[in-house]
């Protein structure tokens, strides 16, 4: 074996080594930078339209940062205490609730067996328990944990900032390691963009807008701990098929069982509103892109949500995207594929 054989081997292990530690160095962050970059693809618009009108690139992506500050970062620092207060007070009334009591007033026939009661009413408490002990937990860990959460959310910034800034080169230097023809490389990049634009404003913006519609019933109509319930719709928002019904139905329910029609029939309103938004604005939006099966999406979901935590809920049906988006050029039929389906021409 000749000497460019063994320097081949050399510099090939040494890359493998050298990726592996940088892997494990970058572990611990790794989902902030996953987040920057995310959140840069999302207010990219918003840069492109300042530079456009001839600000700095460095003085545009500086106001965007600015702008993300104050739309979520400061919201959260009054927003995570009232809801820790109301996960404890969900938390401690789940404990004495009567659940089964409203159900079986609507549903009399259904509830006519005293043991299937009895189990009915442990499993919603217990669930529900669950629930609101796991948000009252994670809440309570994000103060705790605030030294190791503020350097998390420096890392975001830093990397949302750089991404905005130097978007063209990022995607040069990626297409320069790529081993893909110019052609393949350019389907890719498209396809990508598309199918990360229908996913993150056509599935999650849109998602929760519909839940902050729901929200909007609840605070109107004055219901209890309505801030914990509008994050609850806002996430089942984001769940294809799901929706928020999964929320408004069951509090409707509950309301009417209560004798308070006048705020069940409001938040009916509401919920149909949400309902509309999904049914009416979302295919609009994604018609005129590359669009994702929704059983792909949920099932990206769900398993993003137990692999990466509540960030899965974007990576999970990012990643099986990605994938899909390969295995289409791979395919390279005329034909559409069954989880892929290719924007509508006008």
């Amino acid at each position: 074996m000749d000497k460019s054989y063994w320097r081949h081997i050399t510099s090939t292990l040494i890359l493998v080594v050298l990726i592996g530690l940088s892997f494990f160095l970058l572990k611990p962050i790794l989902l902030s930078i996953i987040t920057g970059i995310i959140l840069a693809f999302l207010f990219r618009p918003v840069y492109n339209y300042l530079t456009k009108k001839g600000l700095h690139k460095n003085l545009s992506a500086t106001i965007v940062s600015v702008v993300l500050v104050l739309l979520v970062v400061v919201p959260l620092w009054f927003v995570i205490p009232v809801l820790i207060d109301q996960s404890i007070q969900i938390f401690i009334s789940s404990q004495s609730i009567d659940f089964v009591t409203p159900l079986k007033n609507l549903f009399p026939s259904a509830f006519s067996y005293d043991v299937f009661t009895d189990q009915i009413g442990t499993t919603i408490s217990s669930f529900i328990t669950k629930i609101t002990g796991s948000v009252m937990t994670g809440l309570a860990d994000l103060i705790s944990n605030f030294p190791t959460i503020f350097l998390k959310t420096l890392v975001v910034l830093f990397i949302f900032f750089f991404t905005l800034r130097d978007n063209e080169k990022f995607i040069e230097y990626i297409q320069s390691i790529l081993p893909f023809s110019k052609e393949i490389e350019k389907k890719l990049f498209k396809s990508s963009r598309d199918i990360t634009s229908s996913i993150l404003y056509g599935q999650i913006i849109i998602g929760i807008i519909q839940g902050v519609f729901v929200g909007i019933g609840f605070f109107l109509f004055g219901l209890d701990n309505a801030l914990f319930l509008t994050l609850a719709a806002c996430l089942a928002g984001i769940f294809p098929i799901i929706g928020t019904a999964i929320i408004w139905i069951p509090v409707v329910i509950f309301l009417f069982a209560g004798g308070l029609a006048i705020p069940a029939l409001g938040i009916i309103l509401f919920g149909f509103v949400s309902t509309f938004l999904e049914n009416a604005i979302k295919p609009t939006f994604v018609a005129k892109r590359t669009n994702v099966h929704s059983s792909v999406i949920l099932l990206g979901m769900v398993g993003g949500l137990f692999v990466f935590g509540i960030l899965g809920f974007i990576l999970g049906p990012l990643i099986l995207s990605y994938l899909l988006i390969i295995l289409e050029i791979y395919r390279d039929k005329r034909s559409p594929g069954i989880f892929i389906h290719s924007p509508k021409k006008a």
